[in-house]
């Protein structure tokens, strides 16, 4: 079974959809009906939904981190800085992503985008 993302507000929507054309489960915070989340609830909700939530924002990404150092189990995390990887590298790193690991590999993960 693949992994599912949860898309935090930051994304651009082109890499949902081109997670989606790829058959890679995706559930933005927008469909959700989550947009106005703080961070540390978004990250929960995200937990509680056994999906790794995929942002290009640093406070959330502080979020996590303060979460791994306070041994607070999250579903995981994925961060892509915006200026250092393209549309087109998100959509390939977090398929293979999606698709090469299970939810039991992520919690309280935090992996850095472009992987190569």
């Amino acid at each position: 079974m693949s992994v599912g993302f949860y898309m935090d507000v930051h994304v651009p929507r082109v890499v949902t959809i081109g997670l989606r054309l790829r058959s890679v489960n995706v559930l933005t915070a927008q469909d959700d009906g989550a947009a106005r989340l703080e961070d540390t609830p978004l990250l929960k909700r995200s937990t509680r939904l056994e999906r790794v939530l995929v942002s290009q924002d640093d406070d959330l990404l502080r979020v996590a981190v303060k979460f791994q150092r306070d041994a607070v189990p999250f579903s995981g995390v994925v961060y892509a800085h915006q200026l250092r990887v393209t549309i087109g590298q998100m959509v390939e790193d977090l398929e293979l992503l999606a698709k090469a690991t299970e939810i039991t590999e992520w919690i309280s993960r935090i992996e850095y985008l472009p992987l190569r």
